[in-house]
């Protein structure tokens, strides 16, 4: 992997799920400020010192936590430090800064990011309660723990949702010679956050031995990193890995559909992250052989400028992850809990789309040349199944190619592989009217495209979405009561829906997840809807 420049890289992350904010069309802080200004203080004690947070009588939510040191000076590219105690209450109801990032082509947020958000039923339970941590997507270039406002999964589903941030681009990933913890900083903040629960828990009414890691897009592919990690043991009991997991990998423009995409991993090797962290300090001007000390004293707006080339860049061949993640699952070294996996049926609709609006579509005449860059030899015998004539558009024939190669079908190989060895619920996000929440243009329906799913377990930026109908709020619902049943007890149950049965080598059975108009909840033929016997038996 080489230093990429900034204009592809962050096309990708712009039709990634990274632009929530922007998309749901709410005032956060209008919004937070009317909820304290409701809510009553709530007061706990964490191992670290008193912080108060609010009580609105339906939750109680604590923003803002200090879970680690802040990463700068010294400690910028070193493994996170246990946050220090304080003297006082500490004020926890406001969230705290977002790692830094790129929003609307300015800098956000900031080094100084490492918080957490917690919110909890506010009625006392006599059971300790499930603790669910949420590692949020956004390409490992995008987000922040408290864009996801998670009252509805805490209250109905009565169990802690933890929400951290971690360092994201540049500041997570980069990777150099000599430099311990190269390439896994962000996995580190998310380890960090995990021991910090297992501490804290407790105190908010959670059980700190019932601890199931949640994670979408990039989080899913963390949480799915984590399961492989010596470093994670003791700190998962569960997982849920929602359009993410460790088998991804898109051949060239599979992810985004440009000229000079390269294929991706998720899981760079170390000497890849390092070469790519050595390109980055020469691009800045670094002389070699003093790469470290040069990028440490650079201002963070030098730094945000190779920030982008960061987004693919969560190094194996390191101590944190000793092997690929993709292999370590394909032979079985891996924490054995329970899992939800699974994805949208149509993930590649919203990052076709979003090119598109970028002014780089794909059209008849640039279908072959994407073919022939993507599968080389065998672009003829994909053209062959994926033919023009039979979509509605070159761009829906090309989001379908990557939907199915690049995103279901690893999902479903991830599957088989993990259930050979621990209990696996397998399913599919299939709502076709599923919210559009990028608002992306589209010459062809978007679909349950990536992301899709989002609003249905979260109210993005502390606003419920507009526009959702009866039957897909009950999907909410539903959805909610699957995950959170998970979380208390490894199977996942919900009021008014079908059993959801685990998936096996040898039954195979995945969940799709619709609406009642559209068929309603029940089981979906994945490997034949997305052509995984053909993609098997290509190799590809």
């Amino acid at each position: 992997m080489s230093w990429a420049g900034p204009s592809t890289r962050r096309l990708l992350a712009l039709v990634t799920g990274g632009c929530l904010a922007m998309t749901a069309g709410v005032t956060p802080a209008a919004a937070q400020q009317q909820a304290v200004l409701k809510a009553r203080p709530s007061v706990v004690q964490l191992d670290s010192g008193r912080i108060r947070g609010t009580d609105d009588g339906t939750v109680r939510t604590y923003s803002g936590i200090r879970f680690a040191q802040p990463p700068v000076g010294r400690l910028r590219w070193k493994e996170p430090v246990r946050v220090a105690s304080w003297r006082g209450v500490a004020d926890a109801t406001k969230p705290g800064r977002p790692c830094l990032q790129e929003e609307g082509g300015r800098q956000a947020g900031g080094e100084d990011c490492l918080f957490l958000d917690v919110t909890a039923p506010a009625r006392p339970s006599r059971k300790r309660l499930p603790v669910m941590v949420w590692l949020h997507g956004g390409g490992f270039l995008d987000g922040y723990g408290s864009m996801y406002n998670a009252r509805r999964m805490a209250a109905q589903g009565e169990v802690i949702v933890v929400t951290p941030n971690y360092r994201l681009g540049a500041f997570g990933y980069l990777a150099l010679p000599g430099l311990p913890g190269s390439g896994t900083f962000g996995l580190a903040d998310q380890l960090e956050a995990l021991r910090w629960v297992r501490r804290n828990a407790a105190v908010f009414g959670g059980d700190p031995g019932n601890v199931t890691l949640i994670g979408q897009s990039a989080g899913g592919i963390s949480t799915c990193a984590l399961l492989t990690s010596p470093a994670a043991r003791g700190l998962i009991d569960k997982a849920v890995m929602q359009s993410g997991t460790c088998t991804l990998n898109w051949p060239a423009g599979t992810y985004v559909p440009v000229p000079d995409m390269p294929p991706i991993t998720p899981y760079p090797s170390l000497k890849a992250s390092r070469d790519l962290g050595l390109a980055a300090a020469k691009h800045l001007g670094c002389a070699p052989g003093k790469e470290l000390e040069c990028l440490r004293s650079k201002p963070v707006a030098e730094l945000m400028k190779v920030n982008d080339s960061f987004g693919t860049a969560l190094a194996h061949g390191t101590p944190l992850l000793p092997l690929d993640p993709a292999q370590a699952l394909r032979t079985g070294r891996f924490l054995r809990v329970p899992v939800i996996s699974g994805g949208t049926k149509s993930e590649g609709n919203g990052f076709v789309a979003g090119t598109a609006q970028a002014g780089i579509p794909v059209t008849a005449e640039n279908y072959p040349a994407l073919m022939q860059n993507a599968f080389g030899e065998q672009a003829d015998t994909v053209l062959k199944e994926y033919p023009l004539t039979a979509f509605s558009s070159p761009g829906q024939a090309w989001a379908t190619v990557s939907s199915d190669r690049a995103w279901a079908c690893p999902t479903l190989e991830a599957d088989e592989a993990m259930a050979a060895r621990t209990t696996v619920y397998a399913y599919e996000f299939a709502d076709a009217n599923a919210p559009n929440i990028f608002g992306t243009p589209s010459d062809f329906p978007l679909g349950a495209q990536h992301a899709g799913d989002l609003p249905y377990l979260f109210d993005l930026d502390g606003e419920q979405w507009d526009g959702l109908t009866p039957e897909q709020w009950r999907l909410a619902e539903q959805m909610i009561g699957y995950w959170t049943s998970f979380a208390r007890t490894g199977k996942p149950q919900a009021a008014d829906a079908p059993t959801w049965r685990a998936f096996t080598p040898s039954g195979r059975t995945v969940l799709s997840l619709k609406p009642a108009g559209q068929g309603g909840i029940g089981p979906a033929d994945v490997s034949g809807e997305h052509r995984c016997a053909f993609w098997r038996g290509l190799g590809a």
